[in-house]
């Protein structure tokens, strides 16, 4: 499989007739912000593109999808049964039922080609789409790859992800699709203004703390717990503390917000970050070169600590289990950091070496190229 580079001398163009694509995926933000950024790219390839998402009217894409002008068609959510129960008993009719509504949809639409990103409504979208015989491209953000995507990856006709080395077939990395805003930033042009709208001293080096929108309650208490350390040798914070859980006082130097709408504003002003390392999040540190200390959730099937494995065995970054993330470790490992301006700029050298910023419009150019008809630009 070729991925086509984005800068081609001559864009894609969809001809008389518009291009009517199906994005699908939902529930969590790994799976919606990249969806949206796909979104965006295509528009911007070929206006005239018509784009429907299919979610559910539980997820994230309920609320993001609309705001962001995209049209939203749900599907029931009907979860893959774990265990044998009166659900269990019932998922056979409901999941025919979604394949059933889905590909109706597709007829309807008149869908040239399907992209998912994993979630819930995929595995209905996939199986739609092979009904119907139209061409899918599956994108997959974790290293660990979802129930979801491992089944699309079978029909798929073209297989992409986020990060090196996620075990799906035929898959080739493109990046993680992201917001313009992010995926071009400059950091090193940006930074002192950046700084000083947030408030604070473009002399002094600046940590970002994020947990991701939801926050993260280590995290938080461990960094509080270490803000007179941090602040009595002249370091500055930025706290995002995830919606509901700004309890951490705020004074010179040290800014507290719940949620910040545009990341790259406090990846433009931040010399180093600690963070969670969804896909998303690592993606992200990359495409910036801004140097973290990942502090991987300890739930789940373990993905978080896979997707940064290769930044920091490169040098990128430093990871430090949940459990023993407290305030000695701010004291003992961050802030030495914060402080060796010339280890940071180092490790975002290094960083920087994963980092895909045109992501988005390559794989915007992979699903027009497969909508029309155009294998092989997407398929060996």
């Amino acid at each position: 499989m070729t991925v086509p580079s984005a800068s081609g001398p001559t864009p894609l163009t969809t001809g008389t007739a518009p291009v009517r694509v199906l994005l699908a995926g939902g529930g969590t933000a790994g799976h919606v912000n990249p969806l949206l950024a796909t979104a965006r790219a295509l528009r911007a390839e070929a206006p005239d593109t018509e784009i429907t998402v299919l979610g559910t009217a539980e997820g994230l894409e309920a609320d993001l999808v609309p705001a962001a002008g995209f049209a939203l068609e749900t599907i029931e959510k009907v979860p893959f049964p774990r265990r044998p129960n009166t659900a269990a008993l019932r998922f056979p009719s409901r999941f025919t039922r979604t394949i059933t509504r889905t590909a109706r949809l597709m007829r309807e639409r008149r869908i040239d080609a399907v992209a998912g990103f994993g979630g819930y409504v995929c595995p209905p979208a996939y199986l739609a789409a092979a009904r119907t015989g139209i061409p899918l491209i599956v994108h997959e953000a974790n290293r660990r790859p979802g129930l979801a995507n491992r089944l699309g990856a079978r029909r798929a006709r073209a297989v992409l992800t986020a990060l090196p080395g996620t075990p799906l077939p035929r898959a080739q990395r493109l990046g993680m699709p992201m917001r313009e805003g992010i995926a071009h930033l400059d950091r090193a042009t940006r930074r002192d203004d950046a700084v000083r709208e947030l408030g604070l001293d473009p002399s002094r080096p600046v940590l970002l703390v994020t947990g991701g929108s939801l926050g993260a309650q280590r995290l938080n208490a461990a960094v509080a717990q270490a803000a007179d350390d941090l602040l009595a040798v002249g370091a500055q914070v930025v706290h995002v503390t995830g919606r509901g859980k700004a309890d951490i006082t705020e004074r010179p130097g040290y800014r507290v917000l719940e949620y910040v709408r545009a990341m790259e504003d406090v990846y433009a002003a931040a010399d180093l970050a600690v963070t969670r390392s969804g896909a998303g999040t690592v993606s992200e540190l990359t495409v910036v070169g801004l140097p973290a200390v990942l502090v991987p959730l300890p739930i789940g099937n373990g993905e978080q600590a896979l997707n940064g494995a290769e930044v920091v065995a490169a040098g990128g970054a430093l990871m430090v289990p949940d459990g023993e993330f407290t305030a000695d470790t701010v004291r003992d490992l961050v802030l030495p950091l914060l402080l060796d301006a010339e280890r940071r700029e180092a490790m975002s050298r290094a960083s920087r070496t994963f980092g895909v910023p045109d992501a988005a419009e390559r794989l915007a150019r992979i699903i027009l190229a497969a909508a029309q008809g155009d294998r092989a630009s997407v398929a060996s």
